[in-house]
Parts: C-alpha cells; structure tokens; sequence
C-alpha cells in the first residue's frame, strides 16, 4: 500500500493510498514511502489546511468500516468548516445512541480528512480524540478552524 509520511504543525502524519482512494491518516512516520500522485495531492492539501488557505478536502476516500461507522462518517463530512455538533445531535439525526456515535468516530481511519474533531459532548466541552495527543490535538485543529475553545476546559 502506497503511503507518504511529512511533518505538520501536529507531528509527523501517514497518509495511506489503496486502489486510487485514501484509506488513512496516521499518526506517526511510516517506513518506505512511496509518493503517488494522489499521496502528492493529499499533503498539498493537509499543507493548505494547516496554513490556514483550504477549509475542505477533495480527495477520494475508501475508510474501511462496518455501514454504520461509514453512514456516521458520511454525516461527520458534512460539519462545516469552523463548525460544531454533539455526539447527541448527530445520533438523533442517524437514529443511534451518542455512545455509538462516539465510537465510530474514535475508529475514524481518516481523522482531519473526515472532521471528527468538530464534535463535542452534549455540554459543549471537548470529550475524546484519538489521534495524536488526545484532546489537545481536538483544540488545536478547532483554533486552526477559528472555534474558541475555553481555557477552563481540560485539555
């Protein structure tokens, strides 16, 4: 599987490629990198995205997952740029409970990409992220995004 590794403002980041579609976002530097066009075009993007000139990916993504994580996957796409949902909001609109809605977006293959970051708890505060250092990693890409994050919250 093709990946390409780079440095960002969050660390280092693995981007994974399979029959012409992302498939991942790591955290971390993958050995052998081996740069296609589209691995090309995806930190092109991230790059953008952390310099503050993109506000949306457009490449194409494959995320292995059960119909469920991709159905909550879907509607994550659909939060907006510098905009925010509860686990609760999204479970009401996809007929599930927010436990759920929580876990399918803690096994985002395709965090960043596809903005699990953009969903809070039903109190506003920040609950769980997975990738790179947890909720500090959640309050960085929503600052990028020109959300105000409270100081009180613990990070």
């Amino acid at each position: 599987m093709p990946q390409l590794s780079f440095h960002s403002p969050l660390g280092e980041l693995t981007v994974s490629e399979e029959n012409g579609q992302i498939v991942s976002v790591d955290w971390g530097w993958a050995p052998g990198n081996s740069p296609t066009p589209l691995l090309k075009r995806a930190k092109t993007q991230f790059d953008q995205y952390f310099d503050g000139t993109r506000i949306g990916f457009d490449l194409p993504l494959a995320p292995a997952g059960t119909p469920f994580q991709r159905k909550v996957w879907c509607a994550l796409e659909k939060i907006p740029y510098g905009r925010t949902t509860t686990y609760g909001a999204l479970a009401t609109r996809l007929k599930s409970a927010p436990r759920a809605v929580g876990a399918a977006c803690g096994a985002n293959p395709i965090p960043i990409i596809i903005p699990c970051h953009r969903v809070f708890g039903a109190d506003g505060k920040l609950h769980g992220y997975s990738g790179g250092e947890g909720l500090a990693t959640k309050a960085h890409l929503m600052r990028l995004e020109g959300f105000e994050i409270q100081t009180s919250l613990p990070l």
